[in-house]
């Protein structure tokens, strides 16, 4: 199997410029396809939504995984892509949709992952991926 040279998240359309023209340089989520991750590969943005296709990429600096993604404002700031309210939003709906299992206290809180990130950049067009990328992110191989 060849190596891991980066993973790849889906992300709105309409939040790409946060990373392109507004400066983020931190990117949170639920973490998956996390445990072979390491500083120095890529993140490749992949747009959803509409015109999508990987729009850009970074390299990740640094992972921190932490229960709580609110933690992750006091540690980066407004570095962060959401804001804390976004975040806050996404917690409750995540929530919202646990198993019944969860609901009734067996199920296991999800860890949150960050990413920061440097080296950001825009590609000049969207590439199409040559498989489908999944919510839950995919690794790259090169």
């Amino acid at each position: 199997m060849s190596e891991i040279t980066g993973v790849t998240f889906p992300m709105p359309k309409s939040l790409m410029p946060r990373f392109f023209e507004e400066g983020k340089t931190v990117f949170i989520k639920p973490a998956t396809v996390f445990k072979e991750l390491k500083p120095g590969v890529k993140l490749v943005f992949y747009q959803s939504h509409e015109d999508t296709g990987y729009a850009g990429e970074a390299t990740i600096k640094r992972i921190i995984i932490g229960d709580d993604p609110l933690a992750f404002f006091e540690t980066f700031g407004d570095a962060v892509f959401l804001t804390r309210e976004e975040a806050e939003a996404y917690v409750t709906s995540q929530e919202r949709w646990q198993g019944v299992r969860v609901r009734k206290g067996e199920g296991r809180k999800r860890p949150w992952m960050a990413l920061e990130l440097e080296g950001i950049r825009k590609y000049d067009s969207v590439k199409k991926p040559e498989r489908f990328v999944p919510v839950g992110g995919r690794h790259l191989r090169g």
